[in-house]
């Protein structure tokens, strides 16, 4: 069983002019995405990241900067307009990675899930965390090329590299995952 993780398509990400350039095409290949994997059978999770705002979540840089990011409830917490999230599960995390301190793994091992395709933003921070730690828990990952984006192009492309090379994780178009799904 593989499992669909988009990850963090939230407004406060898209507030960084990088990414809110690429939103309207984010949203449209991430949606792509979720209906080929629920019309398929196979399980899709909408993560992303909350804070408090009374410093109990905080990142050591927030705590470092005092500056909070993404507190509960608020228009930053929000899912980016047009993603096709009703229905699906959602998880809340305050770390970059999804595996840390929240019940990823339980859930992904309940659906009997060997294989994560992850989308979303940042590819070099919260996407590139949660594939290594795939990796740590015997979980393959794939990246989704179209569906994925970041406010650095070079980071994220030198992340990538690393991961394709040393953990075996592809980063794959979305018409190879859609085939994978179909096979």
């Amino acid at each position: 069983m593989i499992a669909l993780l988009v990850i963090d398509m939230q407004n406060a990400f898209f507030e960084a002019p990088e990414l809110a350039a690429q939103q309207e095409q984010m949203v449209a290949s991430c949606n792509r995405l979720l209906k080929a994997f629920q019309e398929s059978g196979h399980k899709a999770l909408i993560v992303g990241t909350e804070h408090e705002r009374d410093k109990s979540t905080w990142s050591l840089n927030m705590l470092d900067d005092d500056q909070g990011f993404i507190f509960r409830g608020s228009e930053q917490a929000q899912t980016v307009p047009g993603l096709a999230i009703e229905g699906l599960p959602q998880l809340n995390k305050t770390r970059d990675s999804a595996f840390v301190g929240t019940n990823l793994l339980s859930r992904l091992r309940n659906w009997g899930a060997d294989e994560v395709v992850l989308a979303g933003v940042s590819t070099h921070n919260c996407i590139a965390q949660t594939g290594a730690d795939a990796f740590a828990h015997n979980i393959r990952a794939t990246y989704a090329k179209e569906a994925m984006a970041s406010e650095d192009n070079q980071d994220a492309a030198d992340m990538l590299r690393i991961l394709s090379t040393s953990y075996r994780q592809p980063v794959q178009s979305t018409d190879e995952i859609l085939a994978r799904l179909a096979g």
